[in-house]
């Protein structure tokens, strides 16, 4: 049995938790500026792509000062924390683990020390030659089960070298999703993988600069946005100003499931808002998979934009028909079996007199195992719903990914081994509808060899030695 460990969770069943991204970054490089609290409140923002731990490094341009705990952001820092985080220059990561357990040693920033000075480094996505490059250090270098700790022991192996020119040397040679920030005692850099799996974009303040995973970031430090860090980029912040180098041809491969679900809708990506996207979805899907109904009603949070869209397109009614308790998470206490039978109910009850007689059509952004989506159709017929048709905002992920996301192996996930038809039958619901592969792309209005649509079609942009990936590859284990 789990034990309960205080920490917040938005899963509405744990035994079929949602799509969870890799992490969010942030670093700023702002003398004159507190840069901890700037680095505090970019994170917070991020907050939605990790929740195991979190940490921020500092450097006032003699060392760097390294804080780091399990927990959300406000859980691990505080006023008097952040007052003793004082420099120029700071990185911050939340995590969510996808290479490493989720323990203190693997919480980021990590940081490397040598001889002539430290480097602390933060990784959003996930590598997968993780194992190949461990096998470059000298055994004992690490601690950490991570990939992040490996690409920071190496960044620091040779310091006969700048950290910008070891950087530029060595990613080359990294395979897999990375947007790095990273700093020694003067500067910060940040990277984005060739394919930009992960987004990464560059803010100007008044004072300095900022990177960060998404633009929603730079918004909550008042900062403007300049421009996305391109694939195959490094750059480099320092006194006088930003330098950019290229360390490799860019093949841009973003993550098609970042408008699906990962980012935040107030975020924007290839310079169309995340929101316009999930909304557009809605009403390609409504169109798609159109039905007699009387209500449309999302599945808080993540189905909102696309049951907005859908209702729009269809002319159905919009509603709220569910109503989520946000403040529910992990908790100390162990259900009494009465509770744990109520299961899902803990998180998200039906308002019976919104749904009563009524067709609903219930949107959400995607399933992955089924228990969550079967449970809430037994729920609104429970409400006296008449009729239940599901509509989901993505095509069937029906394959893992190796690149940041933590989906469940191809065995778990319920499109990975039934039809449509049988998957509507496992859920009890009247219809089901996903939106096709194509309508989803066209939404984006980005073209399709552009995005990583992996999880979906099976067919990786960057190969994959199944041998030697996955969660614990570090750990000695499967």
């Amino acid at each position: 049995m789990l034990k309960g460990d205080g920490q917040l969770s938005h899963d509405l069943d744990p035994h079929d938790r949602p799509p969870k991204d890799a992490c969010g970054v942030f670093g700023v490089w702002a003398p004159g500026e507190e840069v901890s609290k700037l680095t505090y409140y970019g994170l917070y923002a991020l907050q939605h792509r990790g929740q195991e731990s979190a940490g921020i490094a500092v450097s006032e341009g003699s060392r760097i000062l390294v804080y780091k705990d399990m927990g959300l952001v406000a859980q691990v820092f505080d006023e008097s924390v952040l007052g003793t985080l004082r420099g120029h220059l700071a990185i911050g990561h939340c995590r969510y683990s996808t290479t490493g357990s989720s323990v203190w040693e693997n919480a980021q920033p990590t940081l490397s020390s040598t001889e002539v000075g430290g480097l602390a480094l933060a990784h959003n996505g996930n590598l997968i030659n993780t194992r190949e490059l461990s096998q470059r250090l000298a055994p004992g270098t690490t601690r950490a089960t991570t990939d992040t700790e490996v690409l920071a022991a190496l960044l620091a192996q040779d310091r006969s070298q700048s950290v910008e020119d070891a950087a530029a040397e060595l990613l080359p040679q990294v395979k897999g999703a990375y947007s790095l920030v990273f700093m020694d005692e003067k500067t910060l850099y940040a990277a984005r993988d060739p394919q930009g799996i992960r987004p990464l974009v560059l803010g100007r303040l008044e004072r300095g600069w900022v990177v960060a995973s998404e633009t929603a970031a730079l918004d909550i430090v008042g900062a403007v946005f300049v421009r996305e860090i391109d694939p195959g980029e490094l750059i480099t912040i320092d006194e006088n100003g930003v330098r950019s180098r290229r360390f490799a041809l860019a093949e841009p491969k973003g993550c098609l499931f970042e408008y699906v679900y990962l980012a935040r809708p107030d975020t924007t990506i290839a310079g169309r808002s995340v929101q316009s996207t999930r909304v557009e979805v809605g009403r390609v899907l409504a169109r798609e998979h159109p039905v007699e109904a009387d209500l449309v009603i999302p599945t808080p949070e993540s189905g909102t934009p696309a049951a907005v869209g859908y209702a729009e397109a269809s002319g159905i009614p919009y509603g709220q028909g569910l109503v989520k308790n946000s403040y529910v998470g992990r908790t100390f206490i162990q259900p009494s079996q009465t509770i744990r039978q109520l299961g899902i109910r803990l998180k998200l009850n039906p308002l019976k007199e919104v749904v009563a007689g009524k067709r609903l059509v219930v949107v959400d952004d995607s399933i992955v195992r089924g228990n969550t989506q079967r449970a809430i159709v037994r729920m609104l017929r429970e409400a006296g719903a008449r009729e239940v048709h599901v509509r989901i905002s993505s095509p069937p992920v029906a394959w893992p990914c190796f690149y940041g996301i933590d989906f469940a192996t191809r065995a778990e996930l319920i499109a990975g081994s039934l039809s449509v038809e049988e998957i509507r039958d496992s859920l009890g619901a009247d219809t089901l509808g996903y939106i096709s592969l194509e309508g989803l792309t066209e939404a984006t209005t980005l073209p399709s060899d552009r995005l990583c649509r992996a999880c979906f079609t099976g067919e990786y942009p960057i190969a994959v030695d199944r041998d030697n990936v996955g969660k614990y590859v570090l750990e000695g284990q499967a």
